[in-house]
């Protein structure tokens, strides 16, 4: 999320205006014939999250009264509302260059401007009319982006991408000391699978070079420094903590092996493995995710695309597991999570027109290898960004109980030359 400003900040530091917001309102009314005609008649503006929540974006809660043209509109439905969630860079300017140079921004504003709109028009053309496959993503109303100039007047850097505001809906998060019920946990494994199936679906069917197409993705060279620099930001805060219980010294130890070697990891396993490379979201864990239960039925959606991928699907899967599902469930349920993931992927394929055991030659079994590859990832990712995990008794035994898993089954000790062979 974003480190907003609190409810005493002053609305003068915000871009939201009437003008503004009318010309948010004519994109997102584009199709009728004199969009330009709308009239707004009452708004309100408020930070969208807590302080201290994320530095990749300040996020706004805008809420909107606005009025349609009669002779637009069937007259009953003249007076409408909108709610939305406006994300704009860090005020901050350390922040600010930070975002600004990964391009953060420009990815999830490419992502939902360029990508979005292409799987949706692949996703019509081959399913059914009658065939219903949402995704579970909020819906993008407005985006927009300007570089900025080094030169001597030098006009700083605009971004501001425009979604729908969810929470209304009924949608809320997830506290990550507690973690994912199992059914979050399926929800969200459903969503991301369906993600998953129509990138490799859309790449398949349409011959399309993704990352070609689409350069923006974050790059797997340029993602792995990026998260080699976490790991070494977070390792000494990690070693401080574990050198104060003498019971976890071996795993330490092996935590100090790897670390020589942990880019080499990194970039390995971020690096695309075709036939199954798709777009991943690659940050996907439960702060990226609000859920909405209706009786039995739990709905997950997938927010904070900054750093979309063209990687391995597992990552994602593992990235999930290791970081927001407490032990016991992990424990009981990976293998039947992973066979629920498989079964949504492969029956979204399918419903794309795409096989991927026969088409692609890939099954079950091998979906199982590369997970547990990918847990080491997940891992290396959490150490990256362990400062959001201690301090919490819960997820601290959590962190525990993960390191003591993921040593007794030996991939602690995997190192660069076991990966590439």
């Amino acid at each position: 999320m974003s480190d907003s400003e609190d409810d005493s900040s002053s609305t003068a530091d915000w871009p939201v205006t009437e003008e503004w917001l009318q010309a948010v309102l004519k994109k997102h009314h584009a199709h009728l014939p004199d969009p330009a005609a709308i009239t707004v008649l009452d708004f309100t503006v408020k930070p969208g999250c807590e302080t201290g929540e994320s530095v990749l974006s300040d996020i706004l809660a805008v809420a909107v009264k606005y009025k349609l043209p009669k002779n637009q509109v069937d007259e009953d439905e003249e007076n409408h509302s909108l709610s939305f969630i406006v994300k704009l860079l860090p005020q901050d300017p350390f922040s600010r260059f930070f975002v600004t140079e990964a391009q953060f921004d420009l990815r999830e504003i490419k992502f939902y401007t360029q990508v979005i709109p292409d799987l949706e028009s692949f996703k019509s053309q081959h399913l059914p009319p009658d065939e219903d496959f949402p995704l579970p993503i909020p819906k993008c109303y407005y985006a927009h982006y300007s570089p900025g100039s080094t030169e001597p007047d030098a006009v700083p850097p605009e971004s501001v991408l425009v979604l729908e505001n969810i929470k209304p809906d009924g949608f809320v998060s997830v506290d990550f000391s507690r973690g994912l019920t199992h059914k979050q946990t399926i929800a969200a494994i459903q969503s991301i699978a369906k993600m998953h199936s129509l990138s490799l679906s859309f790449k398949i069917k349409e011959g399309k070079v993704i990352t070609e197409r689409y350069p923006f993705l974050f790059q797997t060279t340029r993602a792995s420094d990026s998260y080699q620099q976490l790991v070494e930001r977070g390792l000494p805060q990690l070693t401080e903590f574990l050198e104060k219980k003498p019971e976890m010294g071996s795993i330490l130890e092996a935590l100090n092996c790897l670390r020589s070697n942990t880019k080499g990891v990194i970039e390995n396993l971020l690096k695309p493995e075709e036939p199954m490379a798709l777009i991943t979201h690659t940050d996907f864990w439960c702060n990226n995710l609000m859920f909405k239960e209706i009786e039995e039925t739990t709905t997950c959606c997938i927010l904070d695309w900054q750093m979309v991928t063209y990687s391995r699907p597992t990552n994602d899967v593992a990235l999930l597991l290791i970081s927001s599902v407490p032990a016991d469930l992990r424990r009981e349920f990976t293998d039947s999570l992973l066979d629920i993931y498989w079964e949504t992927l492969t029956r979204s394929c399918q419903k794309l027109n795409l096989n991927i055991e026969e088409e692609l030659g890939y099954d079950r079994n091998k979906l199982g290898s590369d997970y547990k590859r990918s847990q080491l990832l997940a891992l290396l990712l959490c150490i990256g960004s362990v400062d959001v995990a201690l301090g919490d008794s819960n997820t601290e035994e959590r962190l525990l109980q993960l390191l003591n898993d993921l040593n007794e089954e030996g991939l602690l000790k995997i190192n660069v030359a076991q990966e590439e062979a």
